[in-house]
């Protein structure tokens, strides 16, 4: 009676677990389904035959296609700048105990809690302050910094807490500058998370809305692009270029999981040979 329940009681907790995936993955499903789909008028919100002329010509908006163009360039290069900064104070908070750590952790965790319209807002506001900075380019990066900081240090210091820093003291002993000791010890151990922490920043940027919408200006995003391009006209590039980004963003975990299999069972090879 007892296993009968427990049998029971996993395949419940199956149902559910498959209903929520489906409900997850299905909005995501129609992008894709949709943009195959040939529409009749301005909007594709309803099927009605197959097609593949939208990926045969999927750049044919240049507004979508300038808009991609600068949401890629916005997170790439904040991207970039908050792994460098997320990453070095991950490593400060995990390897140094010191007055104030406390607070910074504090700090680190309040964009993750606070909500996107009060951050946007803000940040608008402290832009406003200043009569010397115009709303564009450079005030988005900042504000996609702001919050991405946040994710790449807390990502990559979850990897870092269990780093064996032994190793950098026994690559000291052998006469290894601090440098070198970085670039050939620490940094290898702790690249894959630093890896997952820049993905996770550049998808949290190139599908940011609220807060880019507040300190954009003149400024037009894809997010942006889509949301006025909605109230007139839903063309199917708009789930082309989405299913693009989908799909190379796939690309990219499928590329790093085999990589990580691979290295996996090189170690393994090499362990079984030593013995």
């Amino acid at each position: 009676m007892n296993s009968l329940r427990s049998r029971i009681g996993r395949m419940g907790l199956n149902v559910f677990a498959g209903l929520g995936l489906v409900y997850l993955f299905m909005p995501i499903f129609f992008i894709v389904l949709f943009s195959f789909n040939k529409p009749k008028g301005n909007y594709n919100i309803v099927w009605q035959e197959f097609t593949l002329d939208n990926w045969l010509d999927p750049f044919s908006q240049s507004s979508l296609t300038a808009a991609l163009w600068v949401s890629l360039r916005i997170s790439a290069l904040a991207t970039v700048i908050s792994t460098i900064f997320g990453s070095l104070i991950a490593l400060a908070l995990s390897r140094r105990s010191f007055k104030g750590s406390s607070v910074i952790n504090l700090l680190l965790v309040l964009p993750l809690t606070t909500p996107e319209i009060v951050l946007g807002s803000s940040l608008a506001t402290l832009f406003l302050s200043q009569t010397f900075v115009d709303f564009g380019f450079i005030t988005v990066v900042i504000a996609h910094v702001m919050f991405q900081v946040s994710f790449v240090a807390l990502t990559v210091r979850a990897r870092i807490r269990g780093f064996d820093w032994t190793l950098e003291q026994a690559a000291a002993d052998l006469g290894a500058k601090p440098w070198r000791t970085f670039r050939y010890v620490t940094f290898p151990l702790i690249l894959p998370g630093v890896l997952a922490a820049a993905l996770l920043a550049f998808a949290l940027s190139i599908d940011d809305f609220i807060i880019t919408f507040f300190n954009a200006g003149s400024t037009v995003t894809f997010p942006l692009q889509i949301y006025g391009a909605a109230r007139v006209r839903i063309p199917p590039q708009i789930n082309v270029l989405a299913s693009m980004v989908l799909f190379f963003s796939i690309a990219l975990l499928v590329i790093g999981a085999v990589r990580g299999q691979r290295s996996e069972a090189v170690k393994a090879m090499k362990r079984s040979k030593n013995k």
